[in-house]
């Protein structure tokens, strides 16, 4: 793991408070009395009202369905893994020897976790405003195009189009298993063509689980 330091370079912000960023980065299976989950939390809801604003100032004659329809397209887990690849966040997270031969530095769930902790500890000690600029910095560099036709990538229509071609059939999609508390479930999804599983991904809803199995399924495809 390389010294934080650089990561507060690359955000552009030093911390004072050098525990937050600690806790920010610490995975729960790092085994401390502290983990970056409470962060997390607050993270994903500043995360959301900095998006929710910076959309509506940028389509200002845009309606309220499609203004929900971009926001849904960033604030999700494969948009804040983007943003935390942007920065190599996996690089400094702090991790149990287990769950780094895991690979787990780079594992969507926990990097879109540890983005949303480091934008909420960032709120608390500089307040709302220093967390909009480094996260509306981070989104526009990420995202050189922001609209419905750049963002809205349907991964299963795309994967259906190419199996019919390629197949003569359509892929089906089975749930595997369900996991965790009702406000925080995730779902594993496979999915299966002529009768074989091509791909499995884990998602916060079953949607977005079918969209991630599908995304990879064209991609080993078109290997």
């Amino acid at each position: 793991m390389s010294d934080y330091s650089q990561l507060e370079k690359r955000l552009n912000y030093t911390f004072k408070d050098k525990q937050l960023i600690i806790e920010a980065l610490t995975h729960k299976s790092y085994k401390k009395p502290y983990n970056n989950e409470r962060l997390e939390f607050l993270g994903d809801a500043v995360l959301d009202l900095i998006v929710g604003e910076y959309l509506f100032s940028k389509f200002p004659n845009s309606n309220e369905g499609f203004l929900s329809k971009i926001r849904a397209s960033l604030v999700n887990e494969s948009g804040f893994t983007l943003l935390a690849k942007t920065i190599n966040l996996g690089n400094y997270i702090f991790l149990s020897p287990a769950e780094e031969n895991n690979n787990g530095r780079n594992k969507p769930s926990l990097l879109s976790n540890a983005f949303e902790a480091i934008i909420g500890a960032i709120y608390l000690e500089g307040g709302l405003q220093t967390a909009k600029k480094i996260a509306v910095a981070l989104l526009e560099e990420a995202y050189p195009q922001i609209d419905l036709q750049s963002l809205s990538k349907d991964y299963k229509t795309a994967l259906q189009e190419l199996t019919q071609a390629t197949h003569g059939v359509t892929p089906s999609y089975e749930l595997l298993s369900s996991c965790g508390p009702d406000h925080k479930k995730e779902f594993e999804i496979a999915v299966i063509l002529d009768d074989a599983t091509i791909a499995t991904a884990k998602g916060k809803s079953k949607k977005e689980a079918q969209q991630k199995a599908a995304q990879i399924a064209l991609e080993a495809l078109k290997r």
